[in-house]
């Protein structure tokens, strides 16, 4: 394969450094002015009484909601920040004994324009018009729930991390319905109070509402309408008062299910196997803000597919959690802060470590967890025992998080973790960490800080340490990062993550940002970024640096352009796929890479990537394309190609990765959801079918057909078949 442009190293920096300095130097005459940051803004939930509770259908006409207070003024998050909403939005908030609700009134000046979509639960309701309520019981100003509700009907919720992450996996039990309108469309909520955690003795709670115009890509909010805040983070949330004698029962959830399985192995002797399980969860309220959890026989066959990816590296690949128990109250269990939220090299712990052992499903016979917030400190304790293996007798796998607030917005902890899912060796981990954070640090500006020290202590290498240091300036127009952290040579978490041990990194990012009024064009970004990996001997090992440029028009169209610089230094021969040597020595390469993504407002949008022309002493190609289909609520389509095309002096080998996802949606609580994944190194070819029928809030009926088989040429060669069929209920008291 040809290299196409050859684009030399030096040159590339000297001349996009040019371009940066010149671009960050001169300012557009059309540019916008951010307007003053908001006021924390407040409002006041109305008591009604139970025999008063509106029935949730999509209806603002139950006789309670014309009693609330509304709540009308709303400013743009996007487009042109702090400037008042298009269109009118009407907010009602009350609550009984045992429900908090939200009416929202979404009044549209054209309603035939309403975007429609994305009507399955926990689906990319980002595609639809919507409405999305955060609450943050306590006003802790760090953690929350969001609830969301499309115009479809659609529902999602999330669990809001630290100010940092969304786990979108996050599932309670609530009721929401939607309805369109002649004048446009209403969002109706019912939040059980058993659903959340929060101090029955706190009547101040940090509340938010946003609402999403899709055809206008604007985003609108009540309060924390600056960009410097992102979607999970709840520091800039308002205020709501008056919520008083709120009742979770008994606050015992029992969850009970019952699971048949047909399995045929296409290839074996026995091919034919059926099975049932029982199991079943228990959540008890131990205080109102503190929930205890126990799981026995846990069913994972809900699970989505594993993103499959092809290793061209030297070191292991990650592979993000799906599984619901662990990812629920998962927000108990971060450490280390929003810096270092998306670096997985030298995790504490890692939830997918339990219950999988080299990729392979380990049995889990019970469980139990502890999470929430106790006399002010944080507290997650998970503990799990799990079956035997044909080498290895059940292993009991533990960890304990503490955080506890200081100063006004900052928290310290500590985390330990005890045992080794492969059962060969003791170990065991403690760590501590420091967060700073400061809103105000600059007026409306804001300042992250993250710090950490954790030691591993392992019977197979002994001891070490790792440690690190990240500072954030997420703000506009300038907005910055740095991040230093040391992972010691056998540093050895057995139930965190950790693939490049040995090593110090570096990484840092300096941004500047535009926005434009009255421009085709909505916003440009220039950004310069590096990472560098050295030895603790500060020999280089890798770096990366990137400049890069971005456009988003007025529709929410968006495109990358980018100079890509690498640095390799290979101490020893790896294998490429296809057993492709990459031999010893230092390798630098520049490459070009551009992306360009369409809006999700419109019933198709396709995303491609691209990065040419190099690849360590050879000619490399990597690309992505994704297409997705969305004509309507009911159906929605993705499919995916990830190509790398590599060519080397020792050899070439080019990479395959296929996939699609379809969802069919027959109404907001009932899904018919299939994927299908191959790739052309290993062969295998994965099917999943999952039909899922929630009758009622948190009882449900799900179906579940699997298939794996490789494809040798022209040759469909099936291995196994599984299918499943599981039923759910949850008795509340």
């Amino acid at each position: 394969m040809s290299a196409g442009v050859i684009f030399p190293a030096m040159r590339a920096r000297v001349l996009v450094a040019a371009i940066f300095a010149c671009a960050v130097l001169s300012a557009p005459a059309r540019a916008q002015v951010p307007p003053p940051g908001p006021a924390f803004h407040t409002t006041q939930a109305l008591r009604i009484d139970a025999a008063d509770a509106p029935i949730i259908d999509g209806d603002l006409s139950d006789p309670a909601w014309s009693r609330a207070i509304v709540v009308d003024e709303f400013y743009q998050r996007q487009p042109d920040i702090g400037e008042p909403a298009t269109e009118r939005t009407e907010l009602r908030i009350m609550y009984d004994e045992n429900n908090f609700y939200v009416g929202v009134y979404n009044y549209d000046s054209n309603p035939e324009e309403i975007v429609v979509r994305a009507m399955a639960r926990d689906g990319q309701l980002f595609t639809s018009d919507s409405v999305t309520v955060t609450l943050d019981p306590g006003a802790t100003r760090r953690n929350g729930y969001s609830f969301q509700i499309a115009a479809s009907g659609g529902r999602g919720d999330s669990l809001l991390q630290n100010n940092s992450r969304a786990l979108n996996r996050w599932d309670a039990i609530w009721d929401g319905r939607a309805q369109l309108v002649e004048d446009g469309w209403i969002a109706e909520f019912a939040i059980p109070f058993r659903s959340i955690s929060y101090d029955p003795n706190q009547s101040v709670w940090g509340f938010d509402l946003s609402r999403s115009i899709r055809r206008k890509s604007e985003n609108v909010n009540w309060s924390a309408y600056l960009p410097n805040t992102g979607r999970a983070d709840v520091s800039m949330s308002g205020t709501l008062t008056g919520i008083e004698g709120a009742s979770q029962g008994l606050g015992l959830d029992i969850q009970v299910y019952g699971t048949a399985r047909y399995r045929h192995d296409w290839q074996g002797l026995n091919n034919d196997s059926i099975s049932g399980t029982a199991g079943g969860n228990a959540y008890y309220k131990i205080t109102p803000a503190l929930t205890g959890t126990l799981t026995f026989n846990p069913d994972f066959s809900d699970s989505p597919l594993d993103d499959r990816q092809v290793n061209t590296t030297r070191f292991s690949l990650f592979q993000a959690e799906t599984r619901d128990f662990f990812l629920q109250d998962a927000a108990a269990f971060e450490f280390g802060g929003r810096n270092f939220a998306n670096t997985n090299n030298g995790r504490p712990f890692f939830s997918r470590n339990i219950g999988l052992l080299d990729r392979r499903p380990v049995s889990i016979i019970g469980g139990g967890k502890i999470s929430g917030e106790y006399a002010g400190f944080g507290v997650g304790v998970l503990s799990v025992l799990t079956g035997r293996t044909a080498d290895a007798p059940g292993q009991v796998l533990s960890v304990m998080r503490v955080s506890r607030p200081v100063l006004e917005e900052s928290r310290v902890g500590f985390i330990f973790t005890d045992g080794d899912p492969s059962g060969d060796t003791r170990n065991s981990l403690g760590g501590v960490d420091f967060q700073y954070r400061n809103i105000n640090f600059f007026p409306n500006k804001r300042l992250l800080v993250d710090s950490y020290y954790q030691r591993s202590f392992s019977s197979d290498v002994g001891e070490d340490d790792s440690f690190g240091i990240g500072l954030q300036y997420p703000n506009e127009p300038w907005g910055w990062r740095f991040n230093a952290k040391q992972i010691g040579t056998v540093f050895e978490p057995a139930l965190g993550f950790a693939n490049r041990t040995g090593i110090r990194e570096y990484d840092g990012r300096l941004q500047r940002r535009w926005r434009l009024r009255n421009s085709p064009l909505r916003q440009y970004t220039f950004a310069g970024e590096n990472n560098l990996i050295t030895t603790l001997n500060n020999h280089v090992e890798s770096r990366t640096t990137v400049f890069q440029g971005e456009l988003e028009t007025s529709r929410n169209d968006r495109a990358w352009f980018s100079v890509v610089d690498h640095f390799m230094s290979v101490p020893e021969a790896f294998d490429l796929p296809r057993d492709v040597p990459v031999p010893a020595g230092d390798y630098g390469w520049t490459n070009l890479a551009g992306r360009f993504q369409t809006t999700p407002a419109r019933p198709w949008q396709f995303n491609v990537e691209i990065e040419c022309c190099r690849f360590y002493n050879g000619d490399g190609l990597n690309s992505e394309v994704n297409l997705n289909l969305r004509p309507n609520q009911y159906f929605a389509l993705r499919l995916g190609y990830e190509g790398l095309f590599i060519s080397l002096p020792t050899g070439s080998v080019d990479v395959h990765i296929l996939s699609l996802d379809s969802v069919v949606n027959f109404t907001p609580d009932m899904q018919l959801a299939i994927e299908a994944q191959f790739d052309n190194i290993s062969r295998d070819f994965t099917l999943s079918a999952r039909y899922r029928w929630e009758y009622q809030p948190g009882n449900e009926l799900f179906v579940a057909l699997g298939q794996t088989a490789q494809i040798l040429g022209s040759r469909f060669v099936a291995q196994t078949s599984l299918f499943s069929v599981r039923l759910g209920q949850t008795f509340q008291f």
